[in-house]
């Protein structure tokens, strides 16, 4: 299968447009039903913290979207093109989201209004738990978010799922 390639605005809106497609690119390219919704979840994590970076660091540059089936593997890049956001773990969380002292590290962005979300990495730990196999990768340019999960064609080949 040829890649698919998807730019959006970094507004969340599009991060349920970009799952839709995501998943619906997934069960074209033959990955099992029962991981659709970890292909989904994935998605949604990885553009969700590509938006925050770029609302933050370059609001008029679009997030892109990479899907590519080749050699028994569905694999989707998330690229966020924030110039120099630090570490990957850095980038989920801008200065006015980390926790301060005495604060509860876990609060949702709805509960108190102590300035707390989630700890730093969180999106990535939550990735990698979905994902098959996860890889990050920080330039000058921005970050990229590659995932893969088996295909119809690893199916075939007598790779595990």
């Amino acid at each position: 299968m040829a890649t698919v390639e998807v730019t959006f605005t970094p507004l969340a809106a599009h991060v349920r447009t970009a799952r839709l497609v995501a998943t619906a690119v997934a069960r074209r390219s033959g990955v099992a039903e029962s991981l659709l919704d970890e292909v989904r979840l994935a998605v949604g994590e990885a553009c969700s913290r590509a938006v925050e970076a770029h609302q933050l660091h370059c609001p008029t540059e679009p997030v892109r979207i990479s899907l590519t089936d080749q050699a028994g593997r569905f694999e989707i890049e998330v690229i966020n093109t924030s110039p120099a956001l630090g570490p990957p773990e850095s980038a989920n969380a801008g200065p006015e989201s980390r926790p301060r002292p005495g604060t509860d590290p876990v609060k949702s962005a709805g509960g108190a209004d102590d300035g707390a979300l989630v700890p730093q990495g969180f999106s990535l730990a939550v990735i990698a738990g979905l994902a098959d196999d996860v890889q990050i990768s920080e330039t000058a340019g921005g970050t990229s978010v590659r995932m893969s999960w088996p295909s119809a064609g690893s199916l075939a080949s007598g790779s595990p799922v």
